[in-house]
């Protein structure tokens, strides 16, 4: 049965609208396939990549696939091509490890990769500061903001993916109730990692009752202008996220025997 000319332009474009969706899909796939085998060390630092020949064979896929996938790795700093050599895998210390992406590709192995004590380090240098700075500039409606925040964690009722959000969303605010504008790009730069982080802390304990309560002090802080109690429930919540990020650690890295 022929089909007529309108048919045909139909069918094309019904075609070329599934290679559109799912392209993307399978670059994304691959891209995500070779950043494990480099987070796994598969391919180590300073080793190269396989030639694109070998990598269409490995991976099932055209060499325009592969292309793609090495400038999205390249972009985030997990390898670095070079021109008439090939593709080298760059050091940890290279990639861009507050890329979302990057996080997720990293995965289970960023306790294998201490990305969790430097998210802390980072934090405790930038935390207390911008709690201290916010008890004194903060408008009302950001330590509502701030105050709602704390409401959700202490509604979250044991959800750890609620609460998780939540505690994001309170020292994100936080961050931004200091108007220091380092803080406010810092804000939005170290948001994922900062979820990281949380989830590994909130996840490694049976209650987080001790943490709603020192956020609670600290939205009070806020509002009574206090920033010595500021800074003071902030470092708070920052020792508490240590002990508890120690005990997530030691849940997810096997103790080597004595």
């Amino acid at each position: 049965m022929e089909m007529s000319v309108e048919g045909l332009q139909e069918r094309s474009a019904d075609e070329a609208g599934d290679k559109a969706v799912r392209r993307p899909r399978v670059q994304k796939n691959v891209t995500r396939a070779i950043a494990a085998d480099i987070c796994a060390d598969i391919f180590s630092a300073g080793d190269f990549l396989p030639t694109e020949n070998e990598l269409c064979e490995r991976y099932g896929v055209s060499r325009t696939v592969i292309r793609e996938s090495l400038k999205i790795l390249e972009s985030k700093g997990l390898v670095r091509g070079r021109s008439r050599v090939g593709t080298v895998v760059c050091r940890k210390d290279e990639w861009n490890i507050l890329d979302q992406q990057v996080l997720e590709w990293i995965g289970p192995r960023i306790f294998e990769f201490d990305l969790l004590n430097c998210i802390l380090e980072a934090r405790r240098a930038i935390e207390p500061a911008a709690a201290e700075l916010a008890a004194e500039r903060a408008t009302v409606q950001e330590i509502a903001d701030v105050e709602r925040a704390w409401h959700e964690m202490r509604d979250a009722d044991g959800d750890i993916e609620r609460f998780t959000k939540a505690d994001v969303a309170f020292h994100t605010n936080l961050l931004k109730a200091s108007h220091n504008q380092v803080f406010l790009q810092l804000a939005s730069i170290i948001q994922v990692a900062l979820e990281f982080s949380l989830h590994a802390s909130n996840e490694a304990v049976d209650t987080r009752d001790e943490a709603v309560d020192i956020h609670r002090q600290l939205v009070e802080a806020l509002r009574m202008r206090d920033t010595a109690a500021a800074r003071n429930c902030s470092l708070q919540l920052l020792s508490l996220a240590a002990r508890d990020l120690a005990v997530a650690v030691k849940r997810h890295i096997p103790q080597s025997s004595s």
